[in-house]
């Protein structure tokens, strides 16, 4: 077993945010509708925002010991999860969507990745920072709330 680093999950959560911030930013240049870019440029800024909170959290975490052991294939999966599933770099230019249809479906599957991902990370922080983590799961809830009802209300025109 393993002795988790708390403060490693917090730099994968920064690059989470990173990467959404681009993916968003690159989603709301190709929109054709204004409503969709300021939704788009909206969830951008959120993802600064989450950002910061993971950075103000991460440079608290050198007075963390984490006092639990985890599996190694436990920490491996969540590696895995934030490398090849969520927002990254290189998941963007593989199935970086061409309009806004695919973008919308694309970022509600990354949302989603990214609620599972944040709920899981709890299991590594003290319980006083649970809050903090509970924002965040529910602004990514809202984000795939958001994105659920433009879907459903696209029609072709702003495609």
């Amino acid at each position: 077993m393993k002795t988790f680093d708390v403060s490693e999950i917090f730099q994968f959560a920064i690059k989470i945010e990173e990467n959404g911030t681009k993916f968003y930013w690159h989603a709301a240049q190709m929109a054709k509708d204004a409503k969709m870019k300021e939704v788009f440029n909206s969830l951008a800024e959120d993802e600064i925002e989450h950002k910061k909170i993971f950075e103000d959290m991460l440079s608290q975490m050198h007075k963390y010991d984490p006092s639990e052991f985890y599996p190694e294939e436990y920490f491996e999966y969540l590696h895995s999860y934030v490398d090849g599933i969520i927002f990254t770099g290189e998941l963007q230019e593989r199935e970086l969507p061409v309009d806004t249809l695919s973008a919308i479906k694309f970022a509600i599957q990354r949302e989603l990745d990214s609620i599972l991902y944040y709920q899981e990370i709890k299991k590594f922080v003290t319980k006083d920072q649970h809050d903090l983590i509970d924002r965040i799961i529910e602004e990514e809830r809202k984000h795939f709330l958001k994105l659920s009802k433009f879907l459903k209300e696209l029609t072709p025109e702003k495609l």
